[in-house]
């Protein structure tokens, strides 16, 4: 972890009286040290640690998978190779879950462009690789969404003009960023038809200002995280090789 600063509060307390024996906080005061290469480092610190961090690095570098190319979520304007892939694997590796409790299938999935942060270098994937796309601990949700709400979805990504990571759905824009087509699976949006939308608990509750999740025709937690799922995800598969697609398009003249 990088912590460039850590904060002292120094706490000064005077002794306010014998009558009811009590101290009371008088002033606080703050101090910032620098933490940085100058720092001394405390050999019998280090060496106690060092077979505990030795063990991490080792299983953090064990290889997982390939990956064909170096993929950055910079890649595209409106879908990347990597976002593709994010949102792909957390399709493939939630909806057998999902269906299990619910007996339905997840219709698309939507997570967020910033959620991203890493690239995926070219060769071995590790676990490391995993932690470093998705450091964060978010879980994966599904939300059940009138086709209203869809068209509230919409609304969203054709405003932000950014590659949100999505699978299942594909739209089709203008110059303007008018909407020219949208489908689900390959079937128009129908209004009164419960979508089930996989993301994760940050934007369900409105992170990124996707506010449209809510209200909703009901929510599964499926307690399955999303590193878990790009884990679980590289463990069996061989080679990624994922591409930039039609998914989200813009049409100009």
């Amino acid at each position: 972890m990088r912590f460039q600063y850590v904060l002292i509060l120094l706490f000064t307390l005077i002794f306010w009286g014998c009558k009811d024996d009590s101290w009371h906080l008088k002033k606080i005061e703050g101090k910032q040290i620098n933490i940085n290469e100058k720092l001394d480092t405390k050999k019998e610190i280090d060496e106690f640690i060092k077979p505990y961090r030795e063990h991490v690095n080792a299983e953090l570098d064990s290889v997982l998978s390939y990956s064909v190319d170096t993929y950055s979520k910079k890649d595209g304007k409106l879908n990347t190779a990597i976002g593709n892939l994010f949102a792909d694997v957390i399709y493939e590796q939630s909806n057998p879950v999902f269906k299990s409790r619910t007996g339905n299938d997840i219709d698309m999935v939507l997570v967020n462009h910033g959620g991203i942060r890493s690239i995926i270098s070219k060769g071995d994937i590790t676990i490391r690789t995993a932690y470093e796309i998705m450091p964060f601990e978010n879980s994966i949700v599904v939300v059940g969404l009138k086709g209203e709400r869809i068209n509230e979805l919409i609304n969203y990504l054709t405003q932000a003009k950014r590659a949100h990571p999505i699978s299942g759905l594909k739209l089709t824009v203008d110059e303007a960023f008018n909407v020219i087509d949208a489908t689900i699976k390959g079937e128009p949006i129908d209004v009164n038809k419960i979508y089930y939308v996989a993301t994760n608990d940050y934007l369900y509750n409105g992170g990124d200002h996707m506010t449209f999740f809510q209200p909703n025709e009901g929510l599964e937690v499926l307690n399955y995280k999303i590193r878990n799922a790009l884990l679980d995800y590289f463990t069996k598969t061989d080679t990624i090789k994922p591409v930039i697609d039609n998914r989200f398009i813009q049409i100009t003249p």
